[in-house]
């Protein structure tokens, strides 16, 4: 309770109580935040004893960097149901959410200095420009708009969203700079139209109809799997279910069987597609594991798996030639 005679203090005490100044205060009242209990005869304004806790509350608020919008929902809600409740757990889990943005740009901005800071003198420069066209955290949305326009455009939206998932990298939480550069690497490779000028959609993808293209991305991505399991144990190209698996998937979205005869042709049309093992390349050096070892990927899955299906027409070929 204050000492005056009507219960009220004016502004310079509400601030020295509060531990704030004078301007803060009618900052507050002036944005609704905190309401006057009246106004003096002269035309000063007065507050209740409860202001001093909720101008305690609002400064707490706002040291948390809760924007006015925000703490005026906390409070309304307190006004309402005597308590901050969900408006208060949304706007901390909305600050949260942005410091998480803020801390991921920081530290990719180390990391790019750090970059630029340790290349030979002559190269800066060039990883300058290079670093400075990737925004901070980077964004994935170019790497996702060259798979869209790589992908066969009847492929169904779930299909490409599936397959977005594993062929589109995340950037490092906490990147070195090895990876802010294989990232910006990346993004200058992608980083154009996909119209037969650069990386072309091999001609073996090129599936007939919608339903085609979900049967081959589907059956790929199984195969690309099973493939995984064994290039983390070191197993070099073999054949087995992940084999089967692959060859399995371009035949069925051909409406044609696994013979002999389909696996020559098919091995002489995936060696002859156009290829971006650079996209692939980038991207296992920023999904590389915590000990260096290269984590697979679509790409070196789809590699390893055509070199077991170029193996297996050798010794076709060789056992044939002996008979």
């Amino acid at each position: 309770m204050f000492s005056s005679y009507d219960g009220l203090c004016g502004i310079g005490e509400l601030a020295e109580r509060a531990g704030v100044s004078v301007k803060t205060v009618r900052f507050y009242s002036d944005s609704g935040l905190l309401p006057e209990a009246s106004r003096s005869a002269g035309g000063h304004r007065r507050y209740a004893p409860d202001s001093v806790e909720r101008l305690r509350l609002i400064r707490s608020l706002r040291a948390m960097d809760l924007p006015v919008s925000a703490v005026r929902r906390v409070l309304d809600e307190e006004d309402t149901a005597g308590r901050a409740g969900g408006a208060l757990e949304d706007a901390v889990a909305g600050q949260l959410s942005a410091l998480g943005t803020q801390l991921r740009a920081l530290r990719w901005r180390e990391a790019a200095l750090r970059l630029v800071q340790e290349c030979p003198p002559k190269e800066r420069a060039g990883r300058l420009r290079l670093v400075g066209a990737v925004t901070a955290p980077p964004s994935t949305a170019p790497l996702a708009r060259f798979w869209r326009g790589w992908l066969p455009p009847r492929m169904p939206a779930r299909s490409v969203t599936a397959f977005l998932d594993v062929a589109v990298p995340q950037p490092p939480e906490d990147p070195g700079p090895a990876q802010v550069l294989a990232f910006a690497r990346l993004y200058a490779l992608v980083d154009g139209p996909c119209d037969g000028t650069g990386p072309t959609q091999p001609h073996a993808h090129r599936a007939a109809d919608a339903r085609a293209s979900a049967v081959l991305y589907a059956g790929l991505a199984e195969a690309y799997a099973l493939a995984a399991v064994q290039m983390r144990r070191g197993r070099d190209p073999n054949q087995g279910d992940a084999l089967d698996g692959f060859v399995d998937a371009y035949a069925r979205a051909g409406d044609t069987a696994d013979t002999p005869g389909f696996r020559r042709v098919l091995a002489r049309r995936l060696a002859a597609d156009p290829r971006i093992d650079r996209y692939w390349e980038l991207t296992a050096e920023l999904i590389s594991r915590p000990d260096g070892r290269p984590e697979p990927t679509p790409g070196s899955a789809h590699d390893w798996l055509l070199a077991a299906l170029n193996d297996r027409q050798e010794a076709v070929g060789t056992a044939g030639d002996r008979g």
